[in-house]
């Protein structure tokens, strides 16, 4: 990746819809070199989607949980369908496998204190889960998927 390249991709991440003639013109390149620059990105996976973010709520979702989780056993395969598990629950919006106390961390989105309930009941009720905690969210104070791109290369 070139310093061209960095600056393509922390003005995509800023704005996925700009222009292409725009882009080509804020990083100083032709319209034709962007074009085949953002190709190779989405085809060697440096560019994984151009999506829209939503204000969870907005969309209805008031609570954000952060929840620690202990797995029962630490087999690679009870590991597996724990993450086959968090993969599949559309409330969860990231999680992560981790060193420390804990094996993974959660972070899911919930409708209100009912939803919640709900939603611990059935994703955690599993042999395999020894212990959950959970850290209710009161506001957000920064959320991004920004990546910081070095522009000096």
């Amino acid at each position: 990746m070139d310093r061209i390249d960095c600056l393509i991709l922390d003005a995509m991440q800023h704005n996925a819809r700009i222009a292409i003639a725009d882009l080509a013109e804020r990083v100083g390149a032709s319209t034709a070199s962007v074009q085949r620059r953002l190709k190779r990105m989405r085809t060697n996976g440096t560019i994984k989607a151009e999506v829209a973010v939503i204000d969870p709520r907005r969309s209805g979702f008031s609570i954000t949980a952060l929840i620690t989780v202990e797995l029962e056993r630490e087999s690679a395969e009870r590991t597996d369908a724990f993450k086959r598990r968090a993969l599949a629950e559309s409330r969860v919006q990231q999680c992560y496998c981790i060193a420390g106390d804990s094996d993974f961390v959660v972070v899911a989105i919930l409708r209100d204190m009912e939803d919640y309930e709900a939603f611990t009941a059935r994703f955690f009720q599993d042999e395999n889960v020894r212990h959950y905690r959970s850290s209710i969210v009161v506001s957000r104070v920064k959320t991004s998927i920004h990546v910081p791109v070095a522009t000096g290369m």
